[in-house]
């Protein structure tokens, strides 16, 4: 059920976006089409526990990354939904975003995900986001975002098989790691909340639009005891993209099928959520 706000909002956002469509002066201001304080619930303090998403080599061979814990002692607000084509559109005609290409310049819709977007739309859009509103917006962590998705997390299966020396064994395994990952066999856009939300009220999580973190690809070297052998090398030319599973895109690419660095299945549709900073308590 609609509240009387969530009316008003896109009722204001349909007249702000028909006038950008005719090219008269807009009818509102470009701030209504800006994410509202309500588009953000607080995730609460806790503990995560997931595997590295590092490449870790020991003695140049592959093998499994390790488990990491993360400690939040402090509250998240994350936002609940993705940032819409309506608010997107908003920071384009603002001249805060770059245009969307061809495929996806017509989204306007306030109920859908803005897709289409490379790391660095969805950090301008964070840029102009914050000089908008006066307060830090910014892309999440791949850790904060494990801590949002909840018990929406899902992880693939690691497989020791990696530190084998048949490399055949190790191509086995991968291509079994890529048949358990779950991707939407239809990358149509649904509306928001059409897959469910989380117990914190996050939305989402498993759907077909995967979000940009501001988490780099790394690479660890260990020697033959385990202990590292080289300082981890960090390429943050290239940033993690979350969602039913995770994937590294190059920070410019706005189509994932044409960016992901390793091969696998691809997201279906990248797009962006965001964090929003809380002073200290």
């Amino acid at each position: 059920m609609h509240t009387a706000k969530t009316a008003s909002y896109r009722f204001r956002a349909a007249l702000a976006i028909t006038a950008l469509l005719v090219g008269s002066a807009p009818l509102v201001s470009a701030s209504v089409l800006t994410p509202p304080d309500d588009a953000f619930v607080e995730i609460s303090p806790g503990r995560v526990a997931y595997h590295s998403t590092a490449d870790v080599l020991k003695q140049g061979r592959p093998i499994a990354p390790p488990k990491l814990e993360f400690e939040f002692d402090r509250p998240i607000l994350f936002m609940k939904r993705h940032v819409s084509q309506a608010e997107y559109a908003a920071c384009v005609a603002d001249d805060g975003c770059r245009p969307l290409d061809k495929a996806h310049r017509d989204q306007r819709s306030p109920d859908l995900a803005v897709v289409g977007v490379s790391w660095q739309d969805a950090t301008d859009y964070a840029t102009w986001l914050s000089q908008r509103k006066g307060v830090n917006y910014r892309l999440p962590t791949y850790s904060e975002w494990v801590h949002a998705a909840g018990e929406r997390f899902t992880e693939e299966l690691r497989l020791d098989i990696y530190d084998s020396e048949n490399p055949a064994e190790r191509w086995l395994a991968e291509y079994a790691l890529e048949a358990q990952r779950k991707i939407a066999t239809d990358p149509k856009l649904k509306p928001f909340g059409a897959y469910g939300e989380n117990a914190a009220g996050v939305q989402d999580i498993n759907g077909n639009v995967w979000d940009w973190t501001d988490t780099c690809y790394e690479r660890i070297f260990l020697g033959p005891d385990g202990e590292p052998s080289l300082p981890p090398f960090e390429n943050c030319g290239v940033r993690l993209v979350a969602g039913s599973h995770h994937s590294m895109i190059t920070d410019f690419m706005r189509d994932p099928k044409a960016g992901a660095c390793s091969v696998g299945i691809p997201p279906s549709n990248l797009g962006i959520r965001l964090v929003r900073e809380v002073s200290a308590r």
